[in-house]
C-alpha cells in the first residue's frame, strides 16, 4: 500500500506505483559499503552529507502512541553541488518498508528490494529542514528513517556512490512509562506511624493514601524475574560484586535463560524496583541482617547488605546502572547513579575500582522515556507515564507538613481548574529528572525546560535549584521511624567535604532529610559526605492525567 503525506497529521492511503526488483543480498551489501566509511574515518570534505530528524533530533526518540512525529531532511551538497543523483528517502517499519516520492507520497514497499528513488535531479545545498512526513497515531514498534543521496543515477542503491544518514525512534503504547508505587502502606506524622488522616487534618495526602501500579513480579524459574508492570525482564541474582567497568564490559556477553539481549539498566530502570515498605538500618550497630527489611523484593530477587566482615558497611548494597552523571562530584569525580537498595536512596557513586552489586535488563527499550506536552494552561502532561504536572513549582521551600498542607488550598483553590493535585510519591517525582541535565553542564535544572523552575542559592553561595518534596515517608530504625522524608534533587546534591560545600551527589539524586528542624542545626551537614541537610523544600504538584 502507499500513503500520502496529508498536511497536518494521519495517514491518509492511497494507490502503490509500479516497483522493480534488486536482490536483497545486494541490496544489503552496498548498505553495508555506504556504511564502511563511517567506519573507516570518515568521508572526504568534497562529498556531500545528507542530515534527517525525526522531532528535530539525531538521537534515537521513543514516542508514545497518538504522539505526532515530523521526518524533516536537510543536504550538504559540498562540492557535488549540480552533479546528478538518486535521492533517497526510506523508512523500515513494522509494517515493512516505505519510501518517499517527491512532493508528498509515500509508497509501501514491502521488502528492500520494491524501494525506488524520491527524486531523480541534481544535489544543492537544501539548508533549512523539509518536511517530508508528519504523522500522527502510528502502531507501536521500531521505526528507521534514512535519507541517501546517490552519484551514479540509476535508480538502484549503489554502495560506491551513496552518501546517507538515518535515525530512528520507537513508537510505544501511551502509558509504557508505567510507575511501579512504593508499596507504602503506613502513614506518618514528623515522627512516628499514625491513623491516615482524612481530608482537611494534618497530614493528609501522604504516600500510603494514594495507590498505583501494585508491584507483581512473575519468577520464570530459569534464573529471571518479569515485572509485570513495566514489562522488564530482570536478571534474578545479581552474584558477588563487580566493578562498574566490568559491569559495563559484561554486558554485551551477557547470557542468560537463552537470552542475549540483555543490557546494563539505566537509572529509571533500576529505580522501578525500589520499594518504600523498606526501612533504613543507617546507624544500626549490629552485624545481624535477619530482621532488616531492604527496598527491594526480596521474595523475588537475590539482595545481600553489605558484608562487615571484609570492611563494608551495612548499608554498602549500591547498585550499578548505565547513567553516568554528565558532571562531575567532589571535586572532579566521574560517578554513576545507582540505587542503594539497603537505605533507599540514589546517590552518584564513583565509576572506579569499587564494588557494586549489578543485575541486566532486557525488553521495553523505551521505558523511562517521557512524552511531555505542554497544555498550555499552566500544565504539563507526560503522556507516557500517563501524569499531568504542574508547570510552576510553589515558589517557595517548605517542610514537610507545610507541603502536604500546601497542595490541599491548591485543591482547595482548583488550581488551573483542578482540585485532585497531590504531592508525588518519590517515584513519580523522579520519573520527570531529566539526567541529561544538571547545573554545571547544562546551567539548568535536571528537568525538561518545559517546567519553571525556582532559582535558589545554595550552602556553597552558587546560585541551584531547589531539591522537590515527596510524598513518601524514609522510615528507619531508630526511636523516631517516620521522622524523615524522601526528596529529589534537581540540582546539585550539596555536602560538606574537605572543609568546603560541593556537589557530591549529583542533580538527580533522591535522599531523605527531616521533616521538621532548622537545618542551621546540621551547619557541615551529615554523613561521611557531609550532605546538607535540606528541611525547606519545593512542591510541584501532579494528578492522574486520566482524572476529571
Amino acid at each position: 500500500m502507499g500513503c500520502r503525506k496529508p498536511a497536518a497529521g494521519g495517514i491518509i492511503m492511497t494507490r502503490p506505483i509500479g516497483k522493480f526488483h534488486v536482490s536483497l543480498t545486494n541490496i544489503l551489501t552496498v548498505m553495508f559499503l555506504a556504511l564502511l566509511p563511517l567506519m573507516t574515518g570518515g568521508r572526504a570534505l568534497a562529498d556531500p552529507v545528507p542530515d534527517i530528524k525525526i522531532n528535530g533530533v539525531d538521537e534515537i526518540t521513543t514516542l508514545a502512541t497518538g504522539a505526532t512525529f515530523s521526518a524533516t531532511i536537510q543536504l550538504d551538497a559540498a562540492e557535488q553541488a549540480g552533479e546528478p543523483a538518486d535521492w533517497w528517502i526510506i523508512a523500515e517499519t513494522p509494517m515493512g518498508w516505505y519510501y518517499y516520492e517527491y512532493p508528498d507520497m509515500w509508497h509501501g514497499a514491502g521488502s528492500m528490494a520494491g524501494l525506488l528513488p524520491a527524486y531523480q535531479g541534481p544535489l544543492f545545498n537544501l539548508t533549512e529542514p523539509l518536511e517530508v512526513l508528519r504523522a500522527t497515531g502510528l502502531p507501536t514498534g521500531q521505526y528507521t528513517f534514512y535519507f541517501g543521496v546517490d552519484t551514479l543515477v540509476n535508480g538502484a542503491l549503489d554502495g560506491d556512490s551513496l552518501f546517507y544518514d538515518g535515525t530512528a525512534f520507537t513508537v510505544v503504547e501511551a502509558g509504557s512509562y508505567a510507575l511501579v508505587d512504593t508499596d507504602q502502606e503506613t502513614c506518618y506524622n514528623s515522627s512516628n506511624p499514625i491513623s491516615c488522616p482524612g481530608s482537611g487534618e494534618s497530614f493528609y495526602g501522604q504516600d500510603a493514601q494514594h495507590t498505583g501500579n501494585a508491584p507483581r513480579y512473575t519468577d520464570n524459574g530459569d534464573g529471571t524475574i518479569t515485572d509485570n508492570v513495566t514489562d522488564l525482564m530482570w536478571q534474578q541474582d545479581p552474584g558477588a560484586k563487580m566493578t562498574w567497568d566490568e559491569a559495563v564490559d559484561s554486558a554485551d556477553s551477557f547470557n542468560l535463560a537463552g537470552y542475549t539481549d540483555w543490557r546494563l539498566p539505566t537509572i529509571k530502570e533500576l529505580y522501578s524496583l525500589i520499594l518504600f515498605s523498606g526501612i533504613d538500618p543507617s546507624g544500626y550497630e549490629g552485624t545481624d541482617t535477619t530482621g532488616l527489611t531492604p527496598f527491594m523484593d526480596v521474595d523475588y530477587f537475590d539482595f545481600e547488605y553489605g558484608d562487615t566482615s571484609t570492611g563494608d558497611r551495612i548499608i554498602d548494597s549500591q547498585w550499578t546502572t548505565s547513567s553516568v552523571y554528565n558532571a562531575t562530584v567532589m571535586n572532579g569525580q566521574e560517578c554513576f547513579f545507582g540505587v542503594n537498595f539497603a537505605d533507599g536512596r540514589i546517590k552518584c557513586y564513583p565509576t572506579r575500582e569499587k564494588g557494586y552489586f549489578t543485575i541486566y535488563v532486557r525488553g521495553n527499550t523505551g521505558y523511562g522515556q517521557n512524552d511531555f506536552v505542554d497544555n498550555g494552561d499552566g500544565t504539563i502532561t507526560d503522556n507516557a507515564a500517563g501524569l499531568m504536572w504542574s508547570q510552576d513549582d510553589s515558589g517557595t521551600g517548605l517542610n514537610w507538613q507545610e507541603a502536604l498542607a500546601w497542595v490541599e488550598e491548591q485543591n482547595v483553590a482548583s488550581y488551573l481548574g483542578y482540585s485532585d493535585w497531590r504531592l508525588p510519591n518519590t517515584k513519580e517525582l523522579q520519573s520527570i529528572v531529566d539526567y541529561a541535565r544538571s547545573p554545571d553542564v547544562t546551567d539548568s535544572a535536571a528537568i525538561d525546560p518545559l517546567f519553571d523552575v525556582t532559582l535558589i542559592t545554595n550552602e556553597a553561595g552558587q546560585i541551584d535549584y531547589p531539591c522537590y518534596w515527596s510524598n513518601t515517608s524514609h522510615v528507619n530504625t531508630g526511636p523516631a521511624p517516620g521522622s524523615g522524608a524522601a526528596y529529589v534533587a534537581f540540582g546539585r546534591a550539596m555536602g560538606y567535604m574537605n572543609g568546603q560545600w560541593m556537589d557530591v551527589h549529583g542533580a538527580g539524586a533522591q535522599r531523605s532529610d527531616p521533616k521538621i528542624g532548622d537545618p542551621n542545626d546540621w551547619p557541615t551537614g551529615h554523613g561521611p559526605q557531609g550532605d546538607a541537610i535540606r528541611i525547606y523544600n519545593y512542591v510541584r504538584l501532579v494528578r492522574d492525567a486520566s482524572g476529571v
